[in-house]
C-alpha cells in the first residue's frame, strides 16, 4: 500500500476513525488519535492493529484521548528498508512515536506484544506513562519455561514462518482462536487478513513467535529495569479462557506491579479489549476517572 494513504478497503463503519500518519525513524506510521482528556496510548500484539482497539475507542473517545498506532509492517504503518520487525526495533518506534506526538503523563495499555513493547518503551522515557493498563502480557524472559519454548520453537520454525507469509496462518489461526466470546465477523476477519495481503507484509508476524525466546536479551533489560515502572498505579484486565497466557502470566504481573487491580472477564480471550470491549472499558472508567489526568 502507498505510504501515508489510507486504503479503501477500510470500511468506515468499522473503523470510523481518521488515520493520521507520522514519519518516525525512516518509517510511516499510521495512528489514530480520538477525544479529549486523559490520554491512553493502546498498543497491539500479533498479528493485529489498531483495528483491535476499534470499540473501546468509541466506548472511551468522549472521556478520554485515545491514541492508537500500528508498528511497522502491521495495519497500515509501512516500515523503512531494512526493517527486521523485533520487539527490540518496534520499543524504539514506539519510544520515538510518543517523543514526536510530545507524548507524558500518558496511560499505557498494552495487550500481548504491546506490554513488553511498552513498557520497554516507558523505560526507555521515564514519565511518558504514569499509569499502566495490562491485558494478557508478559515482561520477563520466558526461556527455561517449557511452554513458551516449545510454543516459540514451532511456531518460530522456518516451515511455520513459511506457511504464516505465504498463507497468512498466523491471522487465520491466531484472531479466531483468541475471540473467544464474540468471534470476528467475515468483514472484520478481512480487516486483518487485508493488513497483511502480501508475503511481505506478512513477515512482520512471523517474526515474532520465534522472538518470544529468541530476543531474551531485550525481555532481560527489561524485566532488569522494570523498577521504574512497577510503582505506577496498574490496571490488569484479563481474559480468563484465553489459551496463550495462563493464570500464572497473571498472578506474576500482579505481584511486579503491587499497585493495581485485576479485572478478569472469565469468557473472553486473548484479544480481550476486542472480546469484550464493553467490559474492558467499564474496567478502565472505573479505576482511572477521565477527570483525574
Amino acid at each position: 500500500m502507498p505510504a501515508g494513504v489510507r486504503p479503501a478497503w477500510v470500511d468506515d463503519t468499522l473503523f470510523p476513525f481518521e488515520s493520521r500518519f507520522v514519519d518516525v525513524d525512516g518509517h510511516r506510521v499510521h495512528y489514530v488519535d480520538e477525544g479529549s482528556g486523559p490520554i491512553l496510548v493502546m498498543l497491539h500484539g500479533n498479528p493485529t492493529w489498531s483495528f483491535l482497539w476499534r470499540d473501546v475507542i468509541r466506548e472511551l473517545r468522549t472521556d478520554f484521548r485515545c491514541i492508537a498506532l500500528d508498528y511497522p509492517g502491521f495495519g497500515l504503518s509501512t516500515a523503512k528498508a531494512g526493517y527486521r520487525y523485533l520487539p527490540e526495533e518496534h520499543a524504539e518506534v514506539v519510544t520515538a512515536f510518543a517523543d514526536a506526538l510530545g507524548i507524558v503523563g500518558a496511560t499505557l495499555v498494552g495487550q500481548d506484544w504491546g506490554g513488553p513493547i511498552g513498557l520497554a518503551a516507558g523505560r526507555r522515557r521515564p514519565g511518558t506513562f504514569d499509569r499502566l493498563v495490562l491485558a494478557n502480557t508478559w515482561a520477563w524472559p520466558t526461556n527455561g519455561d517449557p511452554y513458551f519454548e516449545l510454543f516459540s520453537r514451532i511456531g518460530g520454525s522456518a516451515p511455520l514462518r513459511a506457511l504464516a507469509r505465504q498463507s497468512n496462518l498466523v491471522v487465520n489461526a491466531f484472531v479466531p482462536a483468541g475471540h473467544r466470546r464474540r468471534r470476528p465477523t467475515p468483514a472484520e476477519l478481512d480487516h486483518y487478513r487485508r493488513a497483511q495481503d502480501s508475503s511481505r507484509r506478512r513477515q512482520a508476524a512471523a517474526v515474532l513467535p520465534r522472538r518470544i525466546t529468541a530476543s531474551r536479551s531485550f525481555f532481560q533489560e527489561l524485566e532488569s529495569g522494570l523498577t521504574v515502572l512497577s510503582p505506577l498505579p496498574t490496571l490488569i484486565v484479563w481474559g480468563g479462557a484465553d489459551k496463550v497466557f495462563r493464570t500464572k502470566e497473571r498472578a506474576r504481573l500482579e505481584a511486579t506491579f503491587p499497585d493495581h487491580e485485576t479485572a478478569i472477564v472469565e469468557d473472553a480471550g486473548l484479544y480481550v479489549g476486542s472480546d469484550a470491549p464493553e467490559e474492558f472499558a467499564a474496567a478502565i472508567r472505573s479505576w482511572h476517572p477521565a477527570d483525574v489526568a
